[in-house]
């Protein structure tokens, strides 16, 4: 089956004091999303960006904004990002005590909805809100920081995820976060994953653009 892929560094890993100049050289270098990830000091264990950053870089990105939150309570969040400018916003099931309604307040915005299932976090929520699910995030590692290994167990969630993508006939994304590499994203993709989040691999590099054209590479191979 033929899938667009598209990379989605995370800022997780940029610059932070100089997030707006690195978000257009990152775009300018081949980035098909911006990977926005958000955290609350409660879901996770670390503080990260609050929606005016989003406003503020808004202007700065050419191509959607992909906002992952790590946070509980979600929805006032949720509502808040889609004000600021995000594109697609993606929670965490067992961070919302209601995560039907939590769809419905993102697309209601007129957004992208997501579910984001961390590396021991069944799939069993999907099934029964696939209908307003536009992209699945599996995360390979644990959330909360940048810089971890990639978890392998993964893969084989990458595999039953795209089943039950497959199996619903819906154009949903399929987006796997944390310790994507040049050397991995290819078994990522052969998994079933379209869409990659890669935060040290590119930002922490002299040169984005080689990294972002090596994954592709990669991709194409």
């Amino acid at each position: 089956m033929s899938r667009t892929f598209r990379i989605a560094p995370s800022l997780l890993s940029a610059d932070f004091a100089r997030l707006g100049e690195e978000v257009k050289t990152v775009v300018a270098a081949g980035a098909d999303w911006i990977h926005f990830d958000v955290m609350d000091n409660h879901y996770v264990p670390n503080l990260t960006f609050g929606p005016m950053v989003c406003q503020a870089l808004r202007k700065h990105s050419t191509v959607p904004i992909d906002v992952h939150l790590m946070v509980q309570p979600v929805d006032a969040l949720a509502q808040a990002f889609c004000k600021a400018g995000a594109d697609i916003v993606t929670f965490h099931p067992d961070a919302s005590a209601h995560v039907d309604r939590t769809l419905q307040v993102i697309r209601a915005e007129g957004k992208q909805a997501g579910l984001v299932f961390n590396p021991a976090t069944p799939l069993d929520v999907l099934e029964w809100v696939i209908d307003k699910v536009d992209v699945v995030l599996l995360m390979s590692v644990n959330p909360g920081f940048g810089g971890q290994s990639f978890i392998d167990s993964a893969l084989r969630k990458c595999e039953k995820a795209r089943k039950i993508i497959e199996a619903s006939g819906r154009d949903i994304r399929l987006e796997v976060d944390g310790g994507i590499k040049t050397d991995n994203i290819r078994a990522v993709a052969d998994a079933g994953a379209d869409t990659f989040v890669a935060g040290s691999a590119i930002f922490g590099q002299p040169d984005y653009k080689a990294v972002i054209d090596a994954m592709r590479r990669q991709l194409a191979a």
